[in-house]
């Protein structure tokens, strides 16, 4: 059964293709992701790579966990799932924003001229 590891600390420049020549050294690579920035489509410095195997998977920890590559010690675990914060709608954000001070809030938060 394949497993899936994170990979952290990642130098900026790793291409995916390098990051799966790393990995292989311990097994199959079934697959590698680099995560991104959406407006810059920079890296952020962090991905996942599936491993074909469990054994596999340990053996890329044991192996590339802490390991140099360009300055940085890469950071190698296996994946958690998604963290929920325990709000099921599905969306983020949540609350209602500040804006207003008391009963002026209906316009704009300026006081009326018999306020002063």
């Amino acid at each position: 059964m394949n497993k899936k590891l994170y990979v952290g600390n990642l130098p900026y420049s790793i291409t995916p293709e390098a990051l799966k020549e790393l990995f292989a050294s311990a097994g199959d690579v079934v697959s590698v992701d680099i995560i991104s920035d959406r407006m810059s489509g920079r890296s952020k410095g962090f991905g996942f790579v599936e491993m074909g195997t469990e054994a596999e998977a340990q053996k890329a920890i044991d192996t590339l966990n802490d390991r140099e590559i360009d300055g940085r010690n890469l950071k190698v675990a296996e994946a958690r799932p998604p963290r929920r914060d325990g709000d099921d709608r599905g969306f983020g954000g949540g609350g209602r924003g500040g804006g207003g001070r008391g009963r002026d809030r209906d316009r704009g938060g300026r006081p009326r001229r018999d306020d002063w």
